[in-house]
């Protein structure tokens, strides 16, 4: 008992002994009220600095993915009122070209970020593509930026005009806008870095795609592509999927002849076909373009069908297992006699399909800018639609509906596209347009067509004025 009281005073002296110290501390030397609260108060407003710096970190990082996000969708009206507008004030037509094309092949292009509506399907060729927009040749004249127009949501993109051997091209300047028009005047006359380049960055395409994706039972070609081994044939036999290396989309070369080479000479088209067939989905023949003297002479009845059963010849020798389809692209200038001449002569050939059509020499009389349209070159835009609707009516009358045709010149809006599939197009293709609207124009077509069908499909209307006028 005695230790346990004397354990109970020793605490209680200890207890006391910081209360008796303070009270001999002077008032002076304690803490004030105000210290202590400003102590407080500190500790608070760190605490909630942090907070605040914290959601304001986070709603920029937020706000700037959203801007991303934003920016990058074909959709946003920053492209079309905002870039198109600066390129325009700031740049000249080929060097707006150049910078757009560097965009595509970096990746800094937005993209379509939505599903195409089943209803755009086409099947042709004995292909099945998602929608019928297609980005026509002249834009990516190099195949550079291939993956970067599937991206823009395009079902169908065409490459070049590519010739043999590489050549200049007509003088600068060759490019010329008329925006009160929405259109433009090119004379770039063929400029082309030839087969041999666009070949291999065709062919470093496929292999990228072939390594990225390679099965167990591709491995001894993987051995034979490190080694440099692999043929073009056995390269792109080993495809899963179409040349575009995309299920629902396909890629077209477009094919012109050499500045040098003889008018009547049908041989750079088939060293085309010949050299880069294998890599295209589809092949063209460009026999149309203005811009390269005594071309538009092959689309001529008897010179065209003589070039068209060459090309196809070429075409079936090709070692590769895939025959692309060949098409034939004309001009929207000519007269209904020649537009019989060339139904005819395809009829005959068989070939696989019309493109209608290239850019016009003519300048009709509704163009706005008088200045710039005096411009000598091919004209494409809104004003070339009429024209090329006109051909297109025609040469679906004289074909019968028996060959795909594919529409285009001045088309802009989904209403646009429409008229040329009524008119008998089974496809169509735009470029000109895109100068203007911007990259979103190939959703905005899609959507403007959805929206015209009211629930029936693309497949369904095509030459429907031909057909409601019997």
């Amino acid at each position: 008992m005695n230790s346990l009281a004397s354990v109970l005073r020793q605490q209680q002296a200890s207890a006391a002994l910081p209360r008796a110290f303070a009270q001999r501390v002077p008032t002076c030397v304690r803490p004030s009220a105000a210290v202590r609260f400003y102590a407080t108060a500190r500790k608070e407003h760190t605490t909630g600095s942090r907070v605040i710096n914290f959601v304001l970190g986070t709603g920029i990082v937020v706000g700037g993915l959203v801007g991303l996000s934003y920016g990058f969708d074909s959709r946003a009206s920053i492209h079309k009122y905002v870039l198109v507008p600066l390129m325009h004030w700031t740049m000249d037509p080929e060097t707006a070209h150049k910078v757009g094309i560097k965009a595509l092949k970096a990746g800094l292009s937005p993209w379509d970020t939505q599903e195409d509506d089943p209803t755009l399907e086409v099947k042709l060729w004995n292909k099945t593509f998602s929608n019928p927009v297609g980005m026509a040749a002249g834009f990516d004249k190099h195949a550079e930026a291939i993956d970067g127009l599937f991206d823009l949501g395009f079902g169908y993109v065409e490459i070049g005009s590519v010739t043999p051997e590489p050549q200049p091209g007509n003088p600068q300047p060759r490019m010329f806008r008329l925006p009160e028009d929405k259109c433009v005047i090119n004379r770039y006359g063929f400029n082309s870095e030839g087969h041999k380049v666009v070949e291999s960055r065709l062919r470093q395409r496929i292999k990228r795609f072939l390594f990225k994706h390679a099965r167990d039972d591709q491995e001894q070609t993987l051995d034979k592509l490190k080694n440099g081994e692999s043929s073009t044939e056995s390269l792109v036999d080993h495809l899963s999927t179409n040349r575009s290396l995309r299920d629902d989309r396909l890629l077209a070369v477009n094919l012109g002849k050499n500045k040098a080479s003889t008018p009547e000479s049908v041989d750079d088209y088939v060293i085309g076909v010949e050299r880069l067939g294998p890599y295209a989905d589809v092949l063209v023949v460009n026999v149309s373009s203005p811009n390269t003297p005594g071309l538009r002479s092959l689309q001529r009845k008897g010179m065209l069908e003589d070039l068209l059963r060459q090309v196809i010849t070429a075409r079936d020798r090709l070692q590769s297992s895939y025959k692309p389809p060949l098409l034939v692209k004309i001009a929207p200038d000519l007269s209904d006699e020649e537009l019989a001449d060339v139904s005819e002569a395809a009829l005959a050939t068989k070939v696989d399909g019309i493109i209608i059509s290239n850019t016009t020499i003519s300048r009709p009389s509704t163009l706005i800018n008088k200045e710039n349209a005096q411009q000598v070159g091919g004209l494409s835009g809104p004003v070339v639609k009429p024209l090329a609707l006109r051909a297109l009516r025609q040469v679906y009358k004289h074909t019968e509906g028996k060959i795909p045709l594919v529409g285009c010149g001045g088309i802009t809006t989904g209403e646009d596209a429409l008229e040329f599939a009524r008119a008998g197009a089974s496809m169509v293709q735009l470029y000109s347009s895109m100068a203007y609207e911007g990259p979103g124009v190939a959703r905005a077509v899609k959507d403007g067509i959805v929206k015209g069908l009211n629930g029936r499909k693309w497949m369904d209307i095509i030459g429907e004025d031909a057909r409601s006028s019997k």
